[in-house]
């Protein structure tokens, strides 16, 4: 399993408690799993790389557990306990410098870990029902929560008394009634303080936290369903967002406006990534597709059915098409070979059956056209 494991380029997490790998280049899947005990119970919810060299992964399931996968072994080395099931499921896991790293739960507890010691070294209790947890691809040691009716939260996780920001709640609308709110996904936007944030009531906002006001600095709408995910390109300029209904789109965080709409999905989306060097964005969700758009024509390049509903995905920093394409060039080489071969030993084998196909002699033909006249004239006369 270690050499299908290396091809593999894009990593999901699925409902049934599978961890699946796919080669692009090869165009194949792989599931890594433990068959004999597998149950609902090990649901994949989250996934992140365990160090920077991206030869481990980090994976969170539903009965509170994170399991470490060494890509070289191309099995399950750890696994440890982080959480009970009745705090809820996994909303964010992310490592940290060393060998810590940090896991969220609906219920809003944030706690740190690290390999030394079995109790969390840090825990913070975010606000309830959280929905999310982003980790600042820059300044690793801080972290995004966000949920329903509990605003976007900025956590220093140096310093995790309070919180670094917080949001206020909306303008009221043209009624003075109170606006709910719902955060259903975030991101930090690169070179800048900012963040993103998609709602479940169809809005995109962006909060800048060295502003004097806490409330958005854009706010822009999208469709009419919930929002579940989002990611930003590495230019920083648009923003991916993927909702209830299978629709993807494509925003211009400068002026508020879609730029373009991705086709091709059918279910929900799940998870949303963004290539950290390539144009392209790759989606999954309940249809049980992988599918991998250009962010520059927005064409499908890439579909795989993986017969399950998908939670989560994470796409590597290498080159999704090339990577494993050396290692795989011979192996490919030598199944073509002994396919070939063993077709002609098939042939050779099997016994000829000769078939004469019987027909009808002119003189036959004759005979039976006169008949089929008399038929009709006797139709005609009655």
């Amino acid at each position: 399993m270690g050499e299908s494991s290396r091809l593999c380029s894009v990593w999901l997490g699925a409902e049934t408690g599978i961890l699946k790998g796919v080669s692009l280049s090869r165009k194949q899947a792989f599931n890594f799993c433990n068959t004999s005990h597998l149950s609902r119970d090990q649901e994949v919810r989250a996934l992140c790389w365990g160090d920077e060299a991206e030869s481990e992964l980090l994976v969170g399931s539903v009965d509170g557990t994170v399991k470490t996968f060494s890509i070289e072994k191309g099995a399950f080395t750890e696994s440890r306990r982080c959480g009970e099931p009745s705090e809820g499921c996994f909303t964010g896991l992310a490592a940290l410098s060393g060998s810590a790293f940090v896991t969220c739960v609906e219920c809003g507890t944030l706690r740190v870990w690290k390999e030394d010691s079995s109790d969390p070294v840090t825990e913070v209790n975010a606000g309830k029902n959280v929905c999310r947890m982003r980790q600042s691809p820059v300044h690793r040691h801080k972290v995004a929560t966000g949920g329903k009716d509990n605003g976007l939260k900025i956590w220093d996780l140096e310093n995790p008394k309070e919180p670094l920001f917080t949001t206020k709640n909306l303008r009221d609308d043209w009624l003075d009634l109170r606006r709910p709110y719902w955060v259903k996904d975030m991101a930090f936007i690169p070179d800048s303080d900012k963040v993103v944030t998609c709602t479940g009531y169809h809005q995109i906002h962006i909060f800048d936290p060295l502003s004097p006001q806490r409330r958005p600095v854009l706010e822009v709408e999208y469709g009419e369903y919930p929002l579940t995910a989002l990611s930003l390109p590495t230019s920083g300029n648009m923003v991916a967002v993927g909702n209830t209904h299978g629709q993807i789109a494509l925003l211009d965080l400068r002026k508020g406006v879609v730029r373009g709409c991705l086709k091709g999905l059918a279910g929900s989306v799940r998870g949303l990534q963004c290539h950290s060097s390539m144009p392209v964005v790759a989606s999954c969700g309940l249809d049980r597709f992988l599918r991998i758009h250009s962010l520059e024509d927005r064409k499908l390049q890439h579909k795989v059915y993986l017969k399950s509903k998908l939670n989560c995905l994470l796409l590597s920093s290498r080159d999704l098409e090339e990577a494993g394409a050396e290692t795989g060039e011979t192996e490919c080489q030598e199944l073509k070979q002994e396919e070939e071969g063993s077709d002609d030993e098939v042939w050779d084998t099997m016994e000829q059956v000769d078939e004469k196909a019987k027909r009808k002699t002119t003189e036959e033909k004759e005979e039976v056209q006169p008949k089929k006249s008399k038929k009709r004239r006797k139709k005609g006369q009655d």
